[in-house]
């Protein structure tokens, strides 16, 4: 596992687990949305964007967590591994919720410099929304990779924690 994807709606948990399994493999992290955002939240035009697109997956190793599916495609032929958080709406919404309060007034670590932590109704309808508009296409790409691509598809957030559990075992077990 080299190059590795991370998908799934703001708030089922892609950063946090793409920053522990940075932690547990020593790959790279890439935060997609560090990126994409400029101060005050202005986005990469779709050339910036495509142009960074093509940059990130030349490199050796990543986690690249995000998704962005119109660069999807590019991204997904690259990877060697895909790990799809699939968590119910109602989760997703509470998380950004708490992720707002907990973070009021300052800028996470896996966002641009100048991207303070905001919600808005325009946000609240793409989490809701995110099933219904992104997770058949996503779950269709990933069901015609699944040959080629190590796939994990996490329904519970049980599911992120027991895998990288064991592989926090098996990387032990390895330096015994």
């Amino acid at each position: 596992m080299k190059k590795v994807l991370v998908l799934g709606c703001a708030g089922s948990g892609k950063s946090t687990f793409s920053s522990q399994l940075g932690e547990v493999t020593g790959l790279p992290v890439i935060h997609l949305d560090s990126l994409y955002w400029r101060p005050n939240w202005i986005a990469a035009t779709e050339a910036e964007w495509d142009d960074t697109m093509d940059e990130l997956v030349k490199r050796e190793s990543y986690i690249m967590d995000g998704n962005y599916s119109r660069t999807l495609n590019k991204r997904l032929r690259d990877a060697d591994a895909v790990f799809y958080f699939d968590m119910p709406r109602s989760l997703c919404i509470y998380r950004v919720i708490k992720r707002r309060i907990i973070n009021h007034g300052k800028v996470r670590e896996d966002m641009a410099e100048g991207c303070r932590e905001k919600i808005d109704l325009e946000f609240l309808k793409w989490i809701w929304n995110f099933r219904k508009r992104n997770r058949g296409v996503i779950l269709e790409k990933l069901s015609k990779a699944k040959e080629q691509k190590q796939i994990y598809i996490f329904k519970k957030s049980k599911e992120a924690t027991d895998y990288l559990a064991k592989i926090r075992l098996e990387k032990g077990s390895m330096n015994e």
